[in-house]
């Protein structure tokens, strides 16, 4: 039988949009950040079908039907786990193993190598930093004004122009096979030559944690300024955002982006965490994706050459087709963010943030930048250009505060145009309502005489945990065991967890996959999920959960003591031991009210 690596799983997913391929089956209407249609497994007239682009997930609200992309085709197409793979990796354009190509231990083996010798050299590169042979990177650090806490929390390193980075990973028992495919030693003839010589190193880490590549600065003005290392096995440029790993942590609702390695870092030391960058000029979908998983609201704060500004460009429309709250960073008196939070420091960076453009102000001042309005026939066609824009918003508040402001900063009258507006949706037939009625969860009902509000407390448990803090898991394991769960099926979810995350395991995007043989855990999954429990505040809502389970331990305990005390069959000792532990448990009730 033919068995499928994770890895391959993964991109078979990443390369189909869930709402590309629901589509196909179902009509569906934008409403908000989601999109919701009539449910394909159960008849219904108001639409409770719902599909999350961010989330890669869909969920009926009816009959609790959910999962992924490759659920839904299983479901649809009435075919098994398999089959739905293969059908959607012809959809993709991703060759499959066949029975006498299948899966390659070796290969996975192999992948594991890399892993560690990457491991092995971002490690020691960074050693190297602190020793006596690495002054010109010290120097370079100390010049950058990088303190030795970023330098560890991004294991920043050098590779020294001596060194011999092949006979190392020889002396740490690595073979040549597996030294060539990590592409950190390329050979020549029968040279083996260090990719990267007198640069400084940036290691670069996957969500995972993993190191998967490297990318090298040079000390002086020599070119190229940066190298990196090429796609290989276990890395993926168009995947993968540099600082994720760090970023995702942060207890902020939302990230930046930003282009170099030294923005990042410059803005993390300045305690500034919520930062990644792209690694490039060009945001890809797949990255899109991965900044969606983490954050609602993405900032873009791109360089301000010409570069940056069409990079910024390309990178919006993928954003805004994810569903993403897009903001672009204005800045001035800076080239990039490094030089401009040394130069003004967090303060006025994080001013910039809060005061970031939304996607329409940035596409008019595009508009409005090769334009003159003084010149009639221009400002003509601003006018058409800026009701497309206007039309194209599906929220009437929020298009109405925007013409107001554009009428208002561009002297055009209101009327002239929603007259505009209104002349391109009714020749283009779109005059139709927008979906906006949030379907009725169905699913909050009691469940096997669960109250409404325990099972809501339960998923809010499961929603924390989903998460993948560890902190938050360590929290929530003291007070609560998987038995502590009254729905059976959470019990499995929440076991399954806390495996996860014993195993050291905290990407648990994966999640659903556990459970593909059993389609109620799924839905109630996806139920979690699409609910969207809009934690703001993991301390306090984990707080709050500790008071409510020991309020009901010692109320359940009250009780059991009362009636023993009601009881005829006790001694006088153990009725003044119950009483002594019942005004314990009272005053331990009022502490927590």
């Amino acid at each position: 039988m033919v068995r499928y690596s994770e890895e391959l799983i993964d991109d078979i997913k990443n390369s189909n949009d869930i709402v590309d391929i629901v589509s196909q089956y179902v009509t569906l209407k934008r409403s908000g950040r989601n999109f919701f249609g009539l449910c394909p497994f159960h008849k219904e007239k108001t639409p409770s079908f719902s599909v999350s682009p961010d989330k890669q997930i869909f969920h009926c609200f009816g009959c609790g039907a959910g999962g992924n992309v490759i659920h839904f085709i299983s479901k649809i197409e009435n075919v098994d786990f398999k089959e739905s793979l293969e059908i959607l990796a012809e959809r993709a354009g991703i060759t499959l193993p066949t029975l006498e190509n299948s899966f390659d231990e070796k290969k996975q083996i192999l992948k594991e190598k890399i892993y560690e010798i990457n491991k092995e050299v971002a490690l020691h590169y960074h050693e190297l930093l602190y020793k006596p042979i690495s002054k010109p990177a010290q120097e370079y650090v100390k010049k950058r004004k990088l303190d030795n806490k970023t330098l560890k929390d991004y294991y920043i390193g050098y590779a020294p122009i001596n060194f011999n980075l092949y006979g190392f990973l020889k002396e740490k028992g690595f073979n040549d096979e597996e030294i060539l495919a990590s592409d950190l030693v390329i050979k020549k003839g029968n040279t083996y030559i260090d990719r990267f010589k007198n640069r400084l190193i940036f290691p670069i880490q996957d969500v995972r944690n993993r190191f998967i590549a490297f990318g090298g600065r040079v000390l002086d003005n020599s070119l190229p300024k940066y190298i990196n290392s090429p796609e290989n096995l276990v890395y993926s440029k168009a995947r993968n955002l540099y600082g994720l790993n760090i970023a995702k942590n942060s207890k902020l609702e939302k990230i930046i982006i930003v282009e170099g390695y030294m923005d990042v870092i410059s803005l993390h030391q300045r305690g500034i965490e919520n930062v990644v960058a792209s690694c490039g000029t060009a945001l890809t979908e797949a990255q899109g994706r991965l900044l969606r998983k983490y954050a609602e609201k993405v900032i873009i704060s791109y360089d301000s050459d010409s570069a940056g500004q069409a990079a910024t460009l390309r990178g919006l429309e993928i954003l805004n087709n994810l569903g993403c709250d897009i903001r672009i960073l204005q800045m001035e008196g800076a080239k990039d963010p490094d030089e401009y939070v040394i130069k003004y420091g967090n303060g006025r960076f994080n001013n910039l943030v809060e005061n970031a453009i939304s996607l329409i102000e940035f596409k008019v001042k595009v508009l409005k930048k090769d334009l003159d309005l003084e010149n009639v026939n221009d400002k003509v066609k601003f006018l058409n250009e800026v009701a497309k824009l206007m039309s194209t918003i599906d929220n009437k508040i929020e298009q109405e505060i925007y013409i107001d402001k554009i009428s208002k900063d561009y002297n055009i009258s209101r009327e002239a145009i929603y007259a505009q507006i209104n002349k391109l949706i009714y020749s283009k037939n779109q005059g139709q309502k927008i979906l906006e009625k949030k379907p009725i969860n169905k699913e909050n009902k009691k469940e096997d005489n669960i109250p409404t509000n325990l099972l809501k407390r339960e998923n809010m448990i499961i929603a924390l945990l989903l998460d993948g803090k560890v902190e938050v898991y360590n929290k929530i394991k003291k007070i609560l065991s998987p038995e502590d769960f009254k729905r059976v099926e959470n019990k499995e979810i929440v076991q399954k967890l806390y495996e996860e995350f014993e195993k050291g395991n905290s990407n648990i995007d994966n999640i659903l996959e556990i459970f593909n043989e059993n389609e109620k855990i799924i839905g109630i999954l996806t139920g979690i999920m699409a609910e969207d429990n809009e934690i703001k505040d993991d301390q306090k809502a984990i707080e709050d959960l500790v008071k409510n389970y020991k309020k009901e331990r010692l109320l359940a305990r009250k009780k059991e003591i009362i009636k023993i005390l009601e009881s005829k069959e006790k001694s006088i000792e153990e009725t003044k031991l119950l009483e002594k532990e019942l005004q314990n448990l009272i005053i331990n009730l009022t502490q927590l009210k």
